[in-house]
């Protein structure tokens, strides 16, 4: 079934009656603020006149709507704004003055030079919670440099870490610090709107990137730095020494993992390997993580002798903790995230028919959803300038 989105859907989510202004731009501000828009939030994405430069990037079948920037901005408004205008800056300070939070992304004296710092913001609305996204805390020497995806990742450890046993150094697959450092920065801002609800106080408040990094890596891998003293090694070696892979199976590859020793036992006996069990002492926690190589070793042997969906039954059956390997084109028809809707069809006024996903958290007085497409380049300036009694300057109409 197809749905067709409109901005009339009743749907309210938890953050119903928030205003957010976002000044935030490709992936990592985009992607706190569609969490709050999903939560309900009124999300007014403000656009430069070139527009959000993800609106480019992913695949594209029409321009201006990539996958990318339409897996990142729907359940918002988008006002197209020249900050570097007098016009369109009167407009940014009329919406400041209406709005609960404003998020940005720039560096910090870019927008303090475009006359939107935390001091001048606060002057026009003291109760705002005003939320800078960094790539560096501002008290630190590297505070001005410029940060993307892959130098964070390299710089917080994450590359480091990967690329043990690795030829040459690797980079995640993944835009992994622009996206967990977005949900950190959602975090930040719902918990700043709490304390504002309970005391009264707008704030500032900033998320770095390499911080929120560094300390998201290194929570399973500080090992011996954690002790003074210590004369452990960083790191947390079952990750790092190769302990777990993907094993081969007689016609594929599976994840495959048993973790208590009631897992081992059930699976040695099972595969008629007790012997096993007894010769590591796999009851034994401490005795069983010392062996813990050798243990996937003889896992990955046997694992050879029987197909994928054979390992399957049995680790249902053994509520042991396995699954096929899935190819990023093969999860829409992941039985689970079929059964639990998490792929939608829908219908974009101007990218046409889309399968889109569905926000992931459910509530069971304040239902989310997808309320409104991801929105054309100013597609709701007319719509927010009138809201606001100001008329767009004649000669730049709103797009």
């Amino acid at each position: 079934m197809t749905t067709t989105l409109t901005s009339s859907s009743s749907l309210a989510g938890p953050l119903d009656g928030i205003r957010v202004i976002d000044l935030t731009a490709v992936v990592l501000g985009p992607m706190a603020t569609q969490v709050l828009a999903d939560l309900g939030a009124d999300v007014i994405k403000v656009e430069p006149p070139a527009g959000d430069m993800m609106r480019a990037n992913g695949a594209v079948n029409t321009p201006g709507m990539s996958s990318i920037f339409l897996a990142l901005n729907r359940n918002k408004r988008s006002i197209r704004l020249d900050l570097k205008t007098p016009h369109d800056k009167q407009v940014l300070c009329r919406l400041i003055e209406r709005a609960d939070v404003l998020i940005h992304n720039m560096r910090v004296q870019a927008i303090e030079k475009l006359g939107f710092g935390y001091d001048e913001v606060a002057g026009m609305n003291p109760r705002i919670v005003y939320c800078a996204a960094t790539g560096y805390g501002q008290d630190g020497p590297h505070r001005d440099r410029p940060a993307f995806d892959d130098t964070i990742q390299a710089a917080c450890g994450l590359v480091g870490a990967s690329s043990i046993g690795q030829q040459q150094p690797v980079y995640v697959p993944s835009l992994i610090a622009d996206k967990t450092t977005g949900l950190a920065l959602a975090n930040a801002v719902m918990a700043a709107l709490l304390y504002r609800e309970r005391h009264g106080h707008g704030q500032y408040v900033e998320v770095p990137m390499l911080e929120t990094m560094a300390a998201f890596v290194l929570t399973e891998h500080m090992g011996g730095m954690t002790f003074r003293g210590s004369d452990q090694p960083a790191g947390y070696a079952r990750l790092l020494e190769n302990g777990r892979q993907p094993v081969r199976t007689a016609d594929g590859w599976i994840s495959l993992l048993p973790y208590t020793d009631r897992h081992w036992q059930a699976f040695f006996h099972e595969v008629g390997r007790p012997d096993l069990a007894e010769r590591y002492d796999i009851s034994d926690r401490a005795k069983r993580n010392q062996h813990i190589k050798a243990l996937y070793q003889h896992l990955r042997e046997l694992a050879a002798g029987r197909t994928t969906a054979e390992w399957i039954e049995l680790c249902d059956r053994l509520d042991i903790p396995a699954t096929p390997i899935y190819r990023l084109d093969e999860l829409p028809s992941h039985p689970h995230l079929a059964a639990v809707g998490l792929f939608q069809q829908t219908c974009h006024p101007v990218a046409g028919p889309l399968r889109e996903i569905r926000p992931v958290a459910r509530f069971s007085r304040t239902p989310t959803g997808i309320r409104r497409p991801a929105p054309s380049l100013g597609e709701h300036t007319e719509e927010i300038l009138a809201a606001l009694d100001i008329t767009a300057e004649p000669n730049e109409p709103p797009a």
